[in-house]
């Protein structure tokens, strides 16, 4: 298999997972992180010691454009064009409306909204000249779909990036890369650690919080050539929440 995905955000958490779920499926991986450095390249020396495959870190923040152009370009000058790119990456600062500050709403939008055209505009040209099947995913939550209290400005940034999916779909699709969306709900990560997850399990249909794995599983069906008919689409991880 020559196929190499990049995951944003990617040194821990939900991306993590995903990529080294993929590398388990035989894909080559570019880790990415913002900061921690130590942790990406953590990743990628399991991806290359446990599952044999090809890895690479790139660091760079979503939220500065330059920046991203110019660490993508370099490295698909030196390596080529992905056959894929799962925007995972994204923060929180949440707070009610009503605190919530100028520069809660800038981070959250720049680097969750922003990032979507900061990563994917350098990378969708040189999907296209491969003139091969490519794959899309971003991740959305479920914030962006039915919104979350203390969380306007997560919610704003999260339900755009299923706008921009889907708009991103139809003008790749006559291409045969397809764009999706997969909508965790509360998963099993450190972000979760200070939430009152007891009351909060009461709230899911499933009563549980989901595995990091299931949401990888998700994005890893959907880089797969079975899914080369779903294109345009949102896919709940979420526990029946919504």
């Amino acid at each position: 298999m020559d196929k190499t995905v990049l995951i944003t955000g990617s040194s821990r958490g939900i991306g993590k997972a995903i990529a080294l779920y993929l590398a388990n499926k035989g894909y080559d991986i570019v880790v990415h992180c913002r900061s921690r450095k130590d942790d990406a390249d953590a990743v990628a020396e399991e991806i290359k010691n446990t599952y044999q495959q090809q890895a690479r870190v790139l660091q760079f923040d979503l939220s500065d454009r330059k920046q991203c152009a110019e660490v993508l370009n370099q490295d698909i000058e030196q390596y080529g064009a992905y056959y894929a790119v799962v925007c995972n990456a994204g923060i929180s600062a949440d707070n009610a409306f009503p605190a919530l500050t100028g520069d809660q709403w800038d981070s959250v939008i720049r680097t969750n909204l922003d990032g979507f055209y900061n990563v994917l505009f350098p990378l969708v040209m040189p999907m296209i000249r491969r003139r091969k099947p490519g794959r899309i995913v971003t991740l959305s939550s479920v914030s962006g779909l039915i919104g979350n209290r203390g969380q306007v400005n997560y919610s704003a940034a999260k339900s755009g990036i299923i706008g921009a999916t889907k708009a991103l779909a139809l003008e790749l699709a006559k291409r045969k890369i397809t764009v999706n969306c997969v909508a965790p709900g509360l998963i099993d990560t450190e972000m979760v650690d200070d939430l009152p997850l007891e009351e909060i399990k009461k709230m899911i249909p499933l009563r549980r919080v989901g595995a990091a794995k299931e949401v990888a599983a998700t994005v890893a069906f959907l880089l797969s050539e079975d899914a080369a008919y779903i294109t345009r689409q949102v896919i709940s991880v979420n526990g029946g929440l919504c």
